[in-house]
């Protein structure tokens, strides 16, 4: 079983920039796929984006196409997302979560295994 730990979470003004993490624990990690999905309140969770831990191909969302990045860390065993000129609109609890399904399958929350317990994002003047 995987466990998922994220951090990097905080305040923020807009036009900031801020990086989250999240780590992989010990098991079979590699052989999924990690997202990063964020939910505002009384909003649906939404999907960001995704890399392979094998090979590194990465997807994202249109909204964030540009301003955001995933990365990884495979010795580490860490997923990163990149996030600059973040604005208010950014707001939200930040989860990294793993999946196995397919490519295609990635924006959808119900493919993913395994979720971290969330990071707070605030972007605020």
């Amino acid at each position: 079983q995987v466990q998922l730990v994220e951090s990097g979470g905080g305040l923020v003004q807009p036009g900031d920039s801020l990086r989250l993490s999240c780590a992989a624990s010990d098991g079979s990690f590699s052989r999924y796929a990690m997202g990063w999905f964020r939910q505002a309140p009384g909003k649906e969770r939404d999907w960001i984006a995704t890399i392979r831990w094998m090979g590194g191909t990465t997807s994202y969302a249109d909204s964030v196409k540009g301003r955001f990045t995933i990365s990884k860390d495979t010795a580490k065993k860490l997923v990163y997302l990149q996030m600059n000129s973040l604005n208010p609109e950014d707001t939200a609890v930040y989860y990294c979560a793993a999946t196995s399904t397919v490519v295609s399958a990635w924006p959808l929350a119900r493919h993913y295994n395994y979720w971290g317990q969330g990071t707070q994002v605030t972007v605020s003047s």
